[in-house]
């Protein structure tokens, strides 16, 4: 019977909505007195300072979702994992507070592994909180919804730390270890996964937050051997990186007794003011002071990996003694081994160098300071005419808009030249993630920095081509109601690609899709869209988009004559 029929029908999809989503079946209404694990986990959360997370509900989180409503955490809402992971990494990138990104599993999990590897290869502090499938289909091979047969081996190449709790107590040691790990070494970042009948399982402790151990203290015999170092070399070269940004103040002062140049990586851009007449800025991609390096006797590099996409050469040429101070010990003896090196905090390292005194320059500040700006004026007379055009708005931005302002940079031609072309004077300030180098950060890194410091001024920089890899995020911006700008470099495609085909010989091949009109998607999307005029204009906009509740959106084509 017809009737019949459609009964049948009713029931066979109800069946199957039970075998897909076992979560159906997970209790409602929990014992009086308790909560549940997911509510349990937010709120422990909240007390090691974590005040915001991102990411997008499914029905394998519902049980963190009942912690997030009322509850002293905010969840912002992405437009995809990716997205959520990003702006949790901006989050971190602004604060040096962890940031969260909370998502289902499987899907959820994979999509959001991209911002998780950007964040391995800066160092950030990124908690990927997860869902897991039931635990009775571990490893069962059921085709269970949202299944990983292994999810921890998924994200363990690309944190610190991988873990999946088996019961409701597993939780408060798993969150422990994860901020052990961003407090006391470096700070990369962690995945910690919930199955979902877990999540589910009622809590009726009240879970607290343990004391975090300080960072390693430096050996004193090492430092003494440094200090002798420094004080015999004739040609000493600072280098700073990411893992500096703490050591700020005194390493000024031991770069000053020294007379010594500092160059900074990408992430230790600020570290020391790019205006300091004794700094490089983050240059070490330039020909011009990779040969300048080779002259050094020794070279003390804090915090930094010397890793390749801060050069894009394959190795530089270190001819002096390298002292070598860092969190990570795998780092002392990589592709730089190290003379000396000291495993510790920077910032307390620098301090004790400092105490042990006798530092005195053994070059004249003038003599040095001529050689610098000697080595400035060659990398402006070399620049190619698009790096000039990347110039001209760089510096328009840097004399126009506050010294604190953050710039969240998209992986494009503009921020490239940036990374050496605009002067930052604090650290903390720059964001190039050039180490994963993904297209699509910037947008999402912009939203999570503004809302981890809304105080504090923020724009992002992205060219065309990397815009649209996370355009949905622009959304979550107008959502918001963040006062953001997002200069868009429109140079008609994937700028850099084709400039490395044509180098090559090769002919262009998927790098010149077509654009939207930029302006009506902004305004599609509830924000303000411009097509700049001039420097002026394009910094005015900028300035003008702080203050507004909405995102405006700037378009500067390459090709605009003004840009000549």
């Amino acid at each position: 019977e017809p009737g019949a029929r459609r009964y049948h029908l009713k029931k066979e999809t109800a069946m199957k909505t039970e075998r897909i989503h076992p979560s159906i079946n997970l209790p409602n209404n929990l014992p009086e007195g308790s909560i549940s694990c997911g509510e349990a986990t937010m709120r422990l959360l909240a007390k090691y300072g974590v005040d915001t997370v991102f990411g997008i509900p499914g029905i394998h989180t519902l049980d963190f979702c009942r912690g997030l409503k009322e509850g002293p955490v905010r969840h912002v809402q992405a437009r995809n994992e990716q997205g959520a992971g990003f702006m949790a990494d901006g989050y971190a990138r602004i604060s040096d507070r962890p940031g969260v990104a909370l998502v289902i599993s499987g899907p959820g999990v994979t999509n959001a592994l991209t911002a998780i590897g950007q964040s391995w290869a800066d160092s950030m502090p990124v908690l990927l909180l997860s869902s897991e499938t039931d635990s009775r289909t571990h490893g069962k091979g059921w085709g269970a919804l949202h299944e990983i047969p292994d999810q921890q081996a998924v994200t363990a190449p690309l944190t610190a730390l991988s873990m999946r709790a088996h019961s409701p107590e597993d939780v408060p040691e798993m969150i422990a270890q994860a901020f052990a790990v961003f407090k006391r070494g470096r700070p990369r970042p962690v995945h910690l996964s919930i199955p979902i009948d877990v999540l589910a399982l009622p809590v009726q402790e009240e879970w607290q937050a343990v004391e975090i151990p300080g960072r390693p203290m430096p050996r004193i015999d090492d430092v003494k051997a440094a200090a002798q170092l420094l004080r015999n070399a004739k040609r000493p070269i600072i280098m700073t990186g990411g893992g500096a940004v703490e050591a700020s103040a005194p390493l000024r002062k031991l770069l000053e007794m020294l007379n010594a140049p500092v160059v900074s990586s990408t992430a230790g851009k600020g570290v020391i003011p790019d205006d300091h007449p004794l700094s490089l800025n983050a240059s070490t991609v330039r020909p011009e002071v990779q040969e300048y390096l080779s002259g050094a006797d020794v070279i003390l590099a804090v915090g930094t990996e010397l890793a390749e996409t801060d050069s894009f050469v394959d190795r530089l040429d270190f001819r002096g003694s390298i002292i070598r101070i860092d969190l990570d010990p795998r780092k002392i003896n990589d592709q730089y081994p190290a003379a000396l090196g000291i495993v510790a905090d920077a910032a307390e390292a620098v301090e004790m160098l400092l105490k042990e005194g006798g530092f005195q320059a053994n070059r004249e500040l003038d003599e040095v300071k001529q050689e610098l700006q000697s080595l400035r004026e060659q990398i402006e007379q070399n620049l190619t005419d698009s790096e000039r055009r990347h110039m001209k708005l760089l510096k328009t931005l840097e004399s126009a808009l506050p010294d604190n302002t953050f710039y969240a940079g998209d992986i494009c031609q503009l921020v490239y030249t940036g990374a050496f072309g605009i002067r930052m004077k604090h650290p903390r300030s720059w964001s190039y993630p050039a180490g994963f180098c993904t297209l699509g950060c910037g947008l999402p890194n912009a939203i999570g920095a503004s809302l981890a410091d809304p105080e504090r001024p923020v724009v992002c920089l992205a060219g065309d081509g990397g815009f649209m890899f996370t355009v949905q995020e622009l959304m979550v911006a107008s959502e918001e109601k963040l006062g953001l700008p997002i200069v868009i470099w429109e140079n008609g495609g994937l700028k850099q690609i084709q400039d490395d085909m044509h180098a090559r010989s090769i002919p262009l091949v998927g790098v010149e899709g077509l654009n939207p009109d930029f302006v009506k998607l902004a305004e599609a999307m509830g924000c303000d869209g411009v097509e700049a005029q001039s420097v002026d204009h394009a910094a005015d906009s900028v300035l003008k988009g702080f203050s507004k509740n909405r995102p405006t959106l700037i378009v500067v084509h390459e090709q605009a004559p003004w840009l000549d």
